[in-house]
This record gives structure tokens, sequence and C-alpha cells, in this order.
């Protein structure tokens, strides 16, 4: 059987490349199985605007939408678990002022399970954060917005609601629960990858939310969340030890997702040697998170390939194929 620090320097001949060829700055790859072991690879900068930095072991990265699977996804699971809320009840059951004025619309009907799935006819995208900067208000205008219903995509929208129903059953916002065990809402500015020169913000952003619709929400379900390498490596390891809603992250709801989760489909962010027992995700800033539980192992690539902007094409995708593929040659 290849050993993880075997896998590991394979792996990291792609990340290698990129940084080399000035597609993204730098990056953090680390390998962990069953037992714990890990082997973890740096390379490049944390930072290049307006001063330049270091990429080290313990850097921070904004995580993006791995917080729909490391925190959101965690939390309804078990609030499912507990009783607290049914995955087949609509989301009304939490938030029965969602689209209030029109009783009989689809919106009402969506199910917390098909949220988690990204089963709904939310759209892809929706620039939230343009239509104000009182978090409050935005909540107010999701809940009673008239959605364009559409085919069935991912969507931040699912996630979102699924926060504000975890907020509003927990009666305080996101940024004030606890985010998990090495994790947190933002990150020391020294220690933190950058990420975009904002052009709404106007700064680079470092240590706090890149999301656009995360920052004016002031916390959100489907981003936000910051954390390192040994974090990620810590709640795979928990996975893959059978810690936690196992079965629902493993349980298929599409050819493509599970309750959160991605599962391997042709194309997808693990590569094509993964088996089928593996779930994963990615985020915008340029992170993902793999875990094949036949292999018993799991791999985390943390790059901030959006810095210092997300007009360039960083390579992320054909990137993030190659990594897993190396790691699971055999």
């Amino acid at each position: 059987m290849t050993d993880i620090a075997t896998r590991i320097d394979r792996a990291f001949a792609p990340l290698t490349q990129a940084v080399q060829a000035a597609r993204i700055p730098g990056g953090v790859l680390g390998v962990v199985d069953r037992d714990g072991h890990r082997a973890l690879r740096v390379i490049g900068s944390a930072q290049l605007v307006p001063e330049k930095r270091a990429m080290t072991e313990t850097t921070w990265f904004d995580l993006a939408s791995l917080t729909k699977v490391l925190f959101t996804t965690e939390r309804v699971l078990a609030l499912a678990d507990a009783g607290t809320i049914d995955l087949d009840a609509p989301l009304t059951s939490v938030l029965p002022d969602f689209r209030q004025y029109n009783p009989d619309n689809w919106e009402r009907k969506v199910t917390f399970r098909q949220c988690l799935g990204h089963q709904t006819p939310f759209p892809a995208v929706f620039p939230l954060y343009t239509y104000g900067r009182d978090p409050d208000l935005l909540r107010t205008f999701l809940l009673q917005h008239e959605w364009q219903a559409g085919a069935a995509v991912y969507s931040d929208i699912n996630f979102i609601l699924l926060g504000l129903a975890l907020e509003r059953l927990d009666g305080r916002g996101i940024r004030a629960m606890d985010p998990g065990k090495g994790f947190a809402w933002s990150a020391d500015p020294k220690n933190a990858a950058a990420t975009e020169d904002c052009t709404w913000r106007h700064r680079v952003l470092v240590g706090e939310v890149h999301d656009d619709n995360c920052a004016a929400l002031a916390g959100a379900g489907h981003a936000g969340l910051f954390g390192t390498v040994d974090a990620l490596l810590d709640f795979a390891v928990g996975k893959l030890r059978g810690a936690g809603p196992d079965a629902l992250i493993r349980t298929p709801l599409s050819a493509r997702r599970t309750h959160g989760w991605e599962r391997p489909y042709e194309g997808w962010s693990g590569g094509e040697h993964c088996s089928p027992d593996t779930i994963g995700h990615t985020g915008f800033t340029g992170t993902g998170l793999w875990i094949d539980f036949a292999r018993g192992h799991a791999w985390t690539l943390l790059t901030n390939r959006v810095h210092p902007t997300r007009h360039f094409d960083s390579g992320i995708v054909a990137l993030r194929r190659s990594v897993g593929d190396q790691i699971n040659a055999d």
C-alpha cells in the first residue's frame, strides 16, 4: 500500500508547477489517514500585494464554500438527529415568514434536505450585496424576494437560507456561534492568506471574508469560515473514524451530491482515481477537502488563487483534479 508521504510528494508536483508558473501565489497541501498520520507541503506566498509574505503550515485560509460542509451541514444534520428539525419538512417549519405574502408559492415548499442537496430552483448566483449593507434588511429581503424558478443547480441561496434557519433556532447570528474546533470567523491578517483586492470594499482582503454576500450579511451559512490545514485534516480524521452524522454525508441525493457534499462523477474536482465512496467540496477562494472512506485517507488543497484578483485563469479546476489523481494513484 502506498504511504501518505509518497502520495503527497507526487501531488505536490502539480502545485509546485502552478506556483512557479505564477498561476497562483501559493498553497498548502495536506494528506491524512484514518490513524491520524499526516504529511504537509507548503509553497509560495500568502500575500503578494501590497506586501509579500511567505506561506506557512500555520497560515489561515478563507475557506469560502467549505463553510457549507464544515459548519452548516454539520449543524443541520445534528439538529435533525436530535429531532429539532425534520429534513423533509419545508423551511417554513422554522422560517414561517419565508415568502409569507404568497402562501401558495414554490419557495414555501422547499425542504431542508432539498437545500442540502442543491435540489431547488433557486438561481446559481445572486448579487445580494448590491442591494445594501444593512444585514437585517438583507435577511428580510432574502425571505421576501420573489425568486425566479429555474433548473436545479448548485446555489448559495440554499445554504444562506439554511443559515437563516440556524440563526432563528439559535437566537443569534452565525458569527456568534461556535465555528467548531480549529476554525474561526476571521483570522489575524499577519498569519492569513490574502484574497482579493476588493472593488467595493476598496482594500486587499486579509483575514476577513472574501465572499461578497457573506460580508454584506455579516455572516451566513454558505461562506465565512477560516481554518488551517491541520484543522481540516483533524475534521477529516473524525469523519474517517466515524464521528458525527456520517451516514447522511455519504448518502447520495443525486448523481453528483450527498447531503451537503459532492460525490464522484466524471470530471469532478477529486480526480478520476478516488473510490466511489469519496466525498468532497471546494471553495471559491481556492480551497478544497476530499475524504475517501474506502481508501481510508483524506486530502486538502488550500490556495489563495483569487489573490489579488478573481479575474484571472488560475487553472484551479485542472490543478485540483491533478492533485487528486496523484494522491490516489496506486
